[in-house]
């Protein structure tokens, strides 16, 4: 112990404020308290373990410690960096004093995800480091699986417990002044990141708390780049630059992960920086890039089940603050009635998402959701709405394959009778399978010149016709 009281830096001694440890059988040398010795049998426990029980016995032991010694509530007021490295000194200290026989490579693994618990998300750390990783799933503590490259994958990654798992998710709600527990045993939050985080606890959840985290890059993804990877052609892009840019209102279609969200990022890059655009989300996730851009966010109920704001309300509320355009991270209810309102009262270049699995099927979802308002209104009433306020869809789909694309650009032209009349313009081909399981098409255009070029010509932005020539292979 006396060779790690010695490295210990005296930065550490004047900011991490350590606790007044038990008085019995301990050394005390300024400001750093000797523990003592981890009570009868551990170390014995910890020997007789298996590798991984062994690793998360000693993790756990020694995190508790660590608890039991420092004062966290200092951590925000020091750098970061330096905190981890006296802290790590620390931990390597407690292993040194409790002469826990581990190899060198498991003492430095042990040291880093101990300070993972303490700073960050635990077990979970990693993978949220790891950008080639798009989701991460917690079926109960012992099992963890992530998607990479659009495939499922398990992980060799666990949680001690149930209650350690469960700690992990309340660090996270806790975070965005969201609760969990029996009484709201489901929630909703982000991570800094904006990264989307779901979970579940029991009662609900049978067999213990399930957790999802949707991550986003740290970087958006660009047009370019989602050009690059497949899921539009260049020519399609020319399109939707056009589309956006003369402030044409759009829906988003697509099933769960799909790429719903990074398209509508990616779309508003075209928005010009100087209108004023306001985003409502049930968890602030969009990453606009503009420099006038208000973000809204829901709100749930207290736990006297008062308080809740509704995407509905923030709708509303977004009409009064002068808005250029309004965008709704995915419309899930009575809101759809106001989002469509709003698009036909002066606010066009409005965007939403919504979760359909085809363009007809968007739209009927769309019906259904103006129901949810109580506003008694005939069906054809609401579909002359929606013929009037979307001017264009987009279906959006995750293959087999694990590749996100864009399947199908279609326009909503009027109505014919009772029904909405909608033009493919662009469709993905789907040709063949190869071994691999990777699948092969090509984007093609249906040889329909859709309505809206003749408002784009009006607004100076002019599309080659061979853009929309029959059959044309979209490069």
């Amino acid at each position: 112990m006396k060779a790690f009281n010695e490295n210990f830096s005296s930065a550490t001694v004047a900011t991490l404020s350590f606790k007044q440890a038990p008085t019995t059988n301990i050394e005390k040398i300024g400001l750093i308290t000797a523990t003592p010795k981890p009570p009868a049998g551990v170390a014995e426990i910890i020997g007789r373990s298996s590798f991984g029980s062994r690793f998360l016995e000693t993790k756990v032991h020694l995190h508790q410690r660590l608890l039991e010694i420092m004062n966290l509530s200092i951590i925000d007021k020091i750098p970061e960096d330096q905190f981890k490295r006296d802290a790590g000194k620390l931990v390597r200290g407690l292993l040194d004093d409790e002469e826990i026989a581990i190899s060198a490579i498991e003492r430095e693994q042990l040291v880093e995800e101990i300070l993972h618990e303490v700073l960050g998300l635990g077990p979970l750390e990693p993978l949220l480091q790891d950008d080639t990783i798009a989701d991460i799933l917690v079926n109960t503590h012992e099992n963890v699986f992530v998607e990479r490259y659009g495939r499922l994958e398990r992980t060799p990654i666990r949680f001690k417990d149930e209650r350690h798992l469960t700690r992990i998710i309340e660090k996270i709600v806790m975070g965005v002044g969201r609760r969990v527990d029996e009484s709201s045993p489901m929630v909703d939050a982000r991570l800094a990141d904006g990264s989307r985080v779901n979970a579940i606890i029991p009662p609900l959840a049978v067999d213990g708390p399930l957790l999802s985290i949707r991550k986003f890059s740290r970087i958006p993804l660009s047009i370019d780049k989602l050009i690059d990877i497949g899921a539009m052609t260049r020519e399609m892009a020319e399109v939707i630059e056009a589309i956006v840019k003369s402030k044409m209102n759009i829906l988003i279609s697509g099933g769960t992960g799909s790429g719903k969200t990074t398209m509508l990022n990616a779309m508003s890059t075209y928005i010009n920086d100087d209108e004023r655009i306001l985003t409502i989300e049930d968890a602030a996730e969009l990453q606009l890039q503009q420099s006038h851009v208000g973000r809204l966010e829901t709100r749930p109920a207290n736990i006297e089940g008062k308080g809740e704001i509704k995407q509905r309300e923030l709708v509303k509320n977004a009409l009064r603050m002068r808005p250029d355009r309004i965008i709704v991270g995915e419309v899930r209810g009575s809101e759809a009635f106001d989002m469509l309102q709003a698009m036909n009262t002066g606010h066009e270049g409005s965007m939403t998402t919504i979760h359909a699995n085809s363009p007809r099927d968007a739209l009927s979802r769309l019906e259904n959701m103006v129901s949810m308002a109580e506003m008694s209104l005939p069906l054809h009433v609401v579909r002359a709405q929606a013929a009037s306020a979307i001017d264009v869809v987009l279906q959006l789909s995750r293959l087999n394959d694990g590749s996100r694309r864009i399947m199908s650009l279609q326009e909503i032209t009027g109505m014919e009778g009772e029904i909405i009349s909608m033009h493919e313009i662009f469709k993905f081909d789907r040709v063949s399978t190869d071994e691999d399981g990777n699948i092969h098409g090509n984007y093609i255009a249906t040889g329909i010149r859709p309505k809206f070029c003749e408002n784009l010509e009006a607004m100076g932005v002019s599309l080659p016709a061979s853009v929309f020539a029959p059959n044309n292979q979209l490069a």
